[in-house]
């Protein structure tokens, strides 16, 4: 009775064993079912997924040399979208990164988070690999502190940074990635106005304006003209 309850044991845990197989073909030639692959010449696994028919699906794993049992990065793959959920991670296993990609495009909203944290630092936003729209970046503490706009991976529109406290301190215009239009700076204490003015295609341009208290107390013009400042 006992040899015959052992056996089955056997034969159950061969089943399991054996039944996961990897790295097969399919009838055409593409890898299909569970697929693992290590680095040449050593133990250290390269990556780790499923195949359908030469497609990925579901969850694939992917290491570096020195990465030892933790993935670096981890991409989801769905059947009915082209769009991969891809996660990048540290050593200690905590989220890097997190967004989507097509092919090696990063598109939609992309999420950063802070060193060995899992406070956000940054989100933004890309289509067709370029950033575009609204990108916001945190201190640790949760409090915004700069906002920036993009177009096709160009800054275009305000810039705005802001101190711990959440006071505004500086304020700038973008053209086509190029400083280009109203400036300003604020006490970093008060959040009162102390200069501001233009530029034009990343040079200062016009009448600058400087304050003290919330009074004008100095103005330049730019270009400066040869032999010093204009008051």
């Amino acid at each position: 009775m006992r040899g015959t309850f052992l056996f089955c044991v056997y034969i159950f845990t061969c089943f399991s064993v054996f039944g996961q197989k990897y790295n097969s073909f399919d009838a055409e030639g593409k890898r299909h079912g569970k697929w693992k692959k290590n680095y040449k010449n050593t133990d250290q696994i390269r990556y780790e997924g499923t195949f359908d028919h030469g497609k990925e699906i579901g969850e694939f794993k992917f290491y570096k040399p020195s990465s030892g049992k933790s993935p670096t990065a981890i991409k989801i793959f769905s059947k009915n979208n082209d769009t991969v959920k891809v996660r990048y991670f540290t050593k200690k296993g905590k989220v890097i990164s997190e967004g989507g990609m097509i092919d090696k495009d990063r598109v939609g909203l992309w999420t950063y988070y802070h060193n060995d944290s899992d406070k956000i630092m940054m989100t933004e936003h890309y289509k067709s690999g370029k950033l575009s729209g609204k990108q916001l970046t945190y201190f640790d503490t949760g409090q915004l502190t700069e906002t920036n706009f993009y177009k096709e991976g160009k800054r275009e529109g305000k810039r705005i940074m802001y101190s711990e406290a959440g006071v505004k301190i500086k304020e700038f215009t973008y053209e086509n990635d190029q400083l280009h239009g109203v400036t300003k700076y604020y006490d970093t204490k008060t959040g009162k106005l102390i200069i501001e003015g233009n530029y034009k295609k990343d040079r200062k341009d016009g009448v600058w304006s400087y304050y003290e208290n919330g009074k004008l107390t100095e103005k330049k013009l730019f270009p400066l003209q040869k032999g010093g400042a204009n008051n």
